[in-house]
């Protein structure tokens, strides 16, 4: 039972549809046999068939449901491959492609045949005369000459004074002389060997100056004087004060020293700089304070003039200058021993 539950129900149909179509042409030819006693009489036919006499008519049957497909069969065999079709015609020209990299250094090739020898060429100029050279080791003696004729007798010049002949033995000491006369004073001696240093006290001032308010672009800003106690000392100086440029781009201005009116030479100048860039349409007014300090030497004992300057830094031109804005500035002076060896 549960075999025949899975046939499809189009199958079955399909079936019954047979069996009636079988059962109808049986009865058909049965009753078609021509009879000794009767003769045949042809009769009607329907135009679905006629399955008997007396009008057994059999209708179509319903079409069957169509069945499920069966599966897949297996892949065919690859076909033969076709004939080589005709060439086709030559396409555009394509476009020229980019350069390739440049490929390795190929090997030197082998040397050529020697060629023939050319011509003889025309005879150049003569050249400059070369360097003089080095001069050369001197020759081997020549024989002695022979003895000249006998001069006339004419006495000749005096000869040089021979060398100084060797110091002959001391002789025997002799009595004491008499006391001389006292002689001239004598040059003065080598300078003796420096001594250990000795103690110095401080000597030391500073200039105060408030609020200051120094608008010069160039000049003497301050000025203190001092008094040196020795001539193998070295002055230390320091300016602490605002400084300022003002509305110029690519600017500088250049503080210094001097020690009675000249700058320091020995080392080397005492300065400072100040540099701005940006600072033109008034866009920067900075002041700041500032320490510009070093020591001088080689200046000469008593009343010295240490003055504080402004002006141009070496390649750029002027520039507005301000000192001392709003504040306390100092000058200092200090008088310090010579530096060490």
């Amino acid at each position: 039972m549960q075999t025949f539950m899975k046939i499809p129900l189009a199958t079955v149909l399909c079936w019954l549809l047979l069996l009636l179509i079988t059962l109808c042409s049986a009865n058909d030819n049965n009753s078609s046999k021509p009879s000794d006693k009767v003769s045949f009489i042809p009769q009607p036919t329907s135009p679905y068939g006629s399955c008997g006499h007396g009008g057994c008519f059999c209708a179509p049957g319903i079409p069957g449901i169509p069945g499920s497909p069966g599966p897949a069969g297996p892949a065919g065999t690859a076909g033969s491959p076709g004939n080589h079709g005709p060439e086709g015609p030559m396409g555009p020209r394509g476009k020229k492609g980019p350069a390739g990299p440049r490929g390795d250094k190929g090997e030197a090739g082998s040397a050529g045949s020697p060629g023939n020898k050319g011509d003889t060429g025309v005879r150049g100029k003569q050249g400059p005369p070369g360097p003089k050279g080095p001069q050369g080791p001197s020759g081997s003696a020549g024989s002695p000459g022979n003895k000249g004729d006998t001069g006339a007798r004419v006495r000749g010049k005096q000869g040089p004074p021979g060398p100084k002949g060797p110091q002959g033995p001391s002789g025997s000491a002799g009595s004491p002389g008499n006391k001389g006369d006292t002689g001239a004073r004598g040059s003065q001696g080598p300078t003796g060997p420096k001594g250990a240093p000795g103690s110095f006290g401080r000597n030391w001032k500073q200039c105060v100056f408030k609020n200051l308010g120094e608008n010069k672009d160039s000049g003497l800003i301050k000025e203190c004087i001092f008094k040196k106690a020795s001539a193998t000392t070295g002055l230390r100086v320091f300016w602490s004060g605002t400084l300022r440029l003002y509305n110029c781009h690519a600017c500088c201005r250049r503080w210094y020293f001097t020690f009675n009116g000249a700058e320091c030479s020995t080392p080397a100048p005492i300065d400072g700089v100040v540099y701005m860039i940006y600072g033109n349409s008034a866009r920067k007014d900075l002041h700041r304070v500032r320490h510009i300090e070093g020591v001088c030497e080689k200046i000469h004992k008593g009343t010295v003039r240490v003055g504080f300057w402004v002006g141009n830094c070496a390649g750029y031109g002027s520039a507005d200058a301000y000192t001392g804005w709003n504040s306390v500035s100092r000058l200092y002076v200090e008088e310090v021993p010579s530096p060490q060896a």
